[in-house]
């Protein structure tokens, strides 16, 4: 039997049930680009995990997905435009690539 996990992430703990899941031996995962979705049921739920913070989290860890991840993230920046959709922590932050080291920041400023 093949499990697929689809989390939402109105509080904020799809990754880390997505990394419950995987210990579990799960090995596929539902996300939405730039999280979009959730239950028209449910008032002031958040959408589906965003595909852009779970692809983030295996590249960081160590996981291979096949997927570029500049060009997801390139595509999760629109649908803010469309339905005005909040930012996903990758698109709010950037990536883990992209973090500058502290020395470099001393010398900056």
């Amino acid at each position: 039997m093949r499990w697929f996990l689809h989390f939402h992430n109105t509080r904020g703990m799809a990754l880390a049930n997505i990394v419950a899941g995987m210990q579990a031996g799960v090995v596929r995962f539902d996300g939405s680009l730039a999280g979009l979705g959730g239950c028209p049921y449910a008032p002031g739920a958040s959408g589906n995990i965003a595909s852009e913070d779970m692809i983030h989290m295996f590249h960081e860890m160590g996981i291979e997905t096949g997927i570029d991840l500049g060009h997801i993230i390139a595509l999760a920046a629109q649908p803010r435009d469309w339905v005005g959709h909040a930012d996903s922590a990758v698109l709010k932050a950037g990536t883990c690539a992209e973090l500058v080291p502290l020395t470099a920041a001393k010398k900056q400023g």
